[in-house]
């Protein structure tokens, strides 16, 4: 199911929803180079290029785990050899990265995407559920919420996959952590969907909680193979949860916005 639009209304404008929507836009087009490459057939040199920048500048859990940039050998292992779990407690051979920040690249990867499925698809959940979220935490608290949320979802991931070598890229655990608060504070929401059946689709109005628990539960039957870190989707979600039934009683109470004819933002 993919949502579109909620009928939730707010009080306020998502500035900080914009915000994250834009930054993410933004690097990808003009910061990586998979993005500046989107609409233009890649040649070998460039996507060779476009690994060496992503292991540079995102969060990979070998390195998480270690406190150290991968060497030589294990980049060679994991792109090289397809082996995603090179991760070696060998520290000898040289850097490939030398004076990376392993854990900067954990909140940079927030915001690098893989793709413009990948993005589109991140930046469509974050825009329908992220309004209303931003709304009763309000922005500061919100930013916080946002970033810790990441954070989770990749200690999930690492800790599922100590010892792997692959990138981790996308705000899909950040804001699988608003979407676990929106199941909490807005199970009812109705949320206008693409219903997908076979080859087709039809609309439909589903609660969020229908839709939202369905999403949950489909990430425990991922393929393996499918590069898709399920493990970070889940901590995300679970954190999101977590954090909205411990506070939910402190936060400001959603109010329908004076005039407003039922639309979210």
């Amino acid at each position: 199911m993919i949502p579109l639009k909620d009928y939730n209304p707010t009080t306020s404008f998502p500035v900080v929803t914009l915000v994250l929507i834009g930054a993410c836009v933004w690097i990808y087009f003009f910061v990586q180079p998979s993005g500046q490459g989107a609409f233009v057939e890649r040649t070998a040199r460039e996507q060779v290029e476009e690994i060496r920048w992503t292991v540079r500048n995102a969060a990979i859990p070998c390195e998480l785990v270690q406190g150290r940039p991968l060497t030589d050998g294990e980049v060679i292992d994991t792109f090289g050899d397809g082996d995603s779990t090179a991760c070696r407690d060998d520290r000898s051979g040289d850097t490939f990265a030398p004076g990376k920040n392993v854990y900067l690249a954990a909140l940079l990867s927030m915001f690098l995407h893989g793709g413009l499925l990948h993005l589109g698809g991140n930046m469509l959940f974050l825009w329908v559920f992220g309004n209303n979220i931003e709304d009763r935490l309000r922005p500061w608290w919100y930013v916080v919420f946002y970033l810790a949320g990441g954070i989770a979802a990749t200690v999930a991931h690492v800790a599922l996959e100590p010892t792997s070598t692959v990138p981790v890229v996308g705000a899909s655990g950040a804001i699988a952590a608003v979407m676990g608060a929106y199941l909490v504070l807005f199970p009812n929401a109705p949320i206008l969907s693409i219903v997908p059946i076979f080859f087709f689709g039809f609309f439909a109005e589903i609660s969020a909680k229908w839709l939202l628990g369905f999403w949950f539960v489909s990430q425990f039957f991922v393929s393996p193979n499918s590069g898709v870190a399920w493990a970070a989707h889940v901590g995300g979600f679970v954190f999101g949860v977590v954090v909205a039934l411990v506070f939910r009683d402190r936060l400001v109470p959603p109010r329908p916005a004076p005039g407003w004819a039922g639309e979210s933002y």
